[in-house]
């Protein structure tokens, strides 16, 4: 582990008044009043974030995968998907969150920290280049709870459908946020022991031989069936990382997000709580969340360094599975939860293993146990996919999405 100093955090300033910018993120509080007014927007309609990436492109859906690095030519090289039984490139599965990342900070709790926690993503319908997203977006939880990284806590619920130009619905996602009290979780000082991991020559050629191999474990075109899958059967493992800020930056790059001078500051005078003006930057506006960027900002909220966007991470958990299934293979579902902080320089093992198969609405269905693990052997996003495959019996019919499945998911879970 590295021993080398870590940097200060700012010096605190006087909260800003009402309405105005301030000198540093808000130390809003969780209280009473303030969860009952949470709970009171239950049911509403939020304005969707964004729309950042709506038209498919050919473009646009290959540039979402350079911000994972996936490497699945069915989703990024339009002469290949022209040759597969769909006929043409497909969106990665994740692709609808390029719209805008479901989950965000942008209600309730004002001045309260907010951090992604995860998605559940059921999937009906392929995005294709010509394709424009559209999203509704509703308010459909919220729960009380205590952890120990900054004790009171909020988790919020969101729910967003995804519909294509023809109201066909693409797909329909719950999203997770937990709400911390900025200064609660610095007092904690749970991670305050992590440092940034230093690695060996012989670690870092593992990781490289897992990233460079992983091209070899595409499925592609030679089509997995139902029958020769068995369950306990494992899935090749992937690695993204070590966490650099090319990553966390190319991410934003992929997702189309970007917001400059001007466009930051019309939103900051409007959301003057989910800004600051920080001394760092001279004093230049910065949202909130910049502590993917900025070391002494993730401190301020009790993260030991700058880390990744739980998009990001679970977009790498479904190219985990996507690789294995093969194109015939359809992912239907999709669930990922953040457990763990995954900070610049953590590199990120994601593993599966199929735990259960059977036939619903005559199609086969593989459930598969996924998780990520980190370098210190971690488990920092533990979740579930589900697969439908072609089978080889001629009594199920044949399928080309997940339309005509349904998993009777209920609304939070």
């Amino acid at each position: 582990m590295s021993t080398a100093t870590l940097t200060e955090a700012p010096v605190k300033t006087q909260p800003a008044p009402q309405g105005e910018v301030g000198h540093a993120p808000a130390e809003g509080r969780i209280t009473d009043q303030a969860i009952a007014d949470a709970r009171a927007m239950i049911g509403l309609h939020l304005r969707p974030e964004g729309p950042y990436l709506q038209d498919a492109t050919a473009d646009t859906l290959r540039n979402w995968c350079n911000g994972i690095g996936d490497l699945n030519p069915l989703y990024r090289d339009v002469g290949y998907g022209a040759t597969t039984r769909y006929g043409s490139l497909l969106g990665h599965p994740m692709y609808p969150m390029a719209f805008g990342w479901l989950g965000r900070t942008r209600w309730g709790l004002p001045g309260v920290h907010g951090f992604y926690a995860g998605n559940d993503w059921e999937l009906f319908r392929h995005v294709r280049p010509g394709d424009r997203i559209t999203a509704i977006e509703r308010v459909v939880g919220v729960e009380e709870k205590e952890s120990k990284f900054s004790g009171r806590l909020v988790l919020q619920y969101v729910e967003a459908c995804y519909y294509n130009q023809r109201s066909e619905l693409v797909a329909r996602a719950l999203g997770t946020c937990t709400r911390h009290e900025r200064k609660a979780a610095r007092d904690t000082g749970k991670y305050k022991e992590i440092e940034q991991y230093q690695y060996s020559n012989e670690e870092h050629d593992r990781i490289d031989e897992i990233v460079l191999n992983e091209p070899k474990n595409i499925r592609g075109a030679n089509v997995r069936y139902w029958e020769e899958v068995q369950e306990g059967e494992e899935l090749p493992t992937i690695a993204r990382g070590p966490l650099s800020l090319m990553d966390t930056m190319g991410f934003l790059v992929g997702c189309g997000r970007g917001h400059t001078h001007g466009v930051v500051l019309q939103a900051a005078v409007k959301h003057p709580g989910h800004f600051f003006r920080n001394p760092e930057a001279g004093g230049g506006v910065e949202y909130t969340g910049i502590g993917h960027h900025r070391e002494s900002v993730a401190k301020e909220v009790g993260v030991p360094g700058t880390y990744d966007y739980g998009p990001q991470r679970s977009s790498w958990m479904a190219t985990l599975v996507t690789n294995w299934m093969g194109d015939a293979g359809v992912l239907k579902r999709v669930r990922t939860e953040m457990r763990r902080f995954n900070i610049v320089g953590d590199t990120t093992f994601c593993k599966a293993k199929v735990v259960r198969k059977y036939v619903k609405d005559q199609v086969g269905l593989v459930d598969i146990e996924i998780a990520a693990e980190n370098q210190r052997g971690e488990v920092t996003t533990p979740g579930l996919a589900t697969v439908a495959l072609p089978s080889r019996n001629v009594k199920l019919p044949a399928f080309i999405d997940g339309a005509a499945i349904d998993l009777e998911l209920p609304v939070t879970r």
